[in-house]
């Protein structure tokens, strides 16, 4: 039984335009076409476009799912590949979580110090206007002016 990429997107739950970025990218080969020029797709090749949207669906890259689409492919492959990759995914995860829940903390932060009012003084407008060329926060603490933002940290201006 073959699919269009319509039938194949409702069944895999890819939309047609990523299947087509999928193929373009060499994550999925091109499929067959009917004389007229229309894509056809095997239950098989629905299988690995469910497979590949699970993966995204986790977060994993192109360029892994590449690699773990390989090992799928292969019956005699050692589990502890597919563990190693696993676990190096969740390493990245752990560090993007870290960068997110230090953006939350200094938002957090500088939405404290706004007052919200109808003054145009907004420390929030303030940090998004200046570069951040020190990262380290401590050397501008003075005046209580918040400027430069950076993950997690609130710095302040000298005045």
């Amino acid at each position: 039984m073959s699919m269009n990429i319509g039938e194949a997107s409702k069944a895999s739950g890819v939309s047609a335009k990523m299947i087509r970025h999928y193929e373009s990218v060499g994550l999925f080969p091109e499929a067959a076409r009917t004389d007229s020029g229309y894509r056809q797709y095997t239950a098989k090749e629905v299988s690995t476009l469910r497979f590949v949207r699970q993966s995204r669906d986790l977060g994993f890259s192109i360029d892994q799912i590449r690699e773990l689409l390989g090992l799928w492919q292969d019956r005699k492959r050692p589990s502890r590949q597919v563990r190693a990759l696993a676990q190096a995914h969740i390493e990245e995860l752990d560090e993007k979580l870290k960068e997110l829940q230090s953006m939350k903390a200094t938002l957090e932060h500088l939405v404290h110090c706004c007052h919200g009012d109808d003054r145009p003084d907004c420390p929030i407008i303030d940090s998004l206007s200046h570069e951040t060329a020190d990262p380290a926060p401590t050397a501008h603490h003075a005046a209580g002016r918040i400027v430069g933002l950076q993950p997690g940290r609130a710095r302040r201006r000298a005045t």
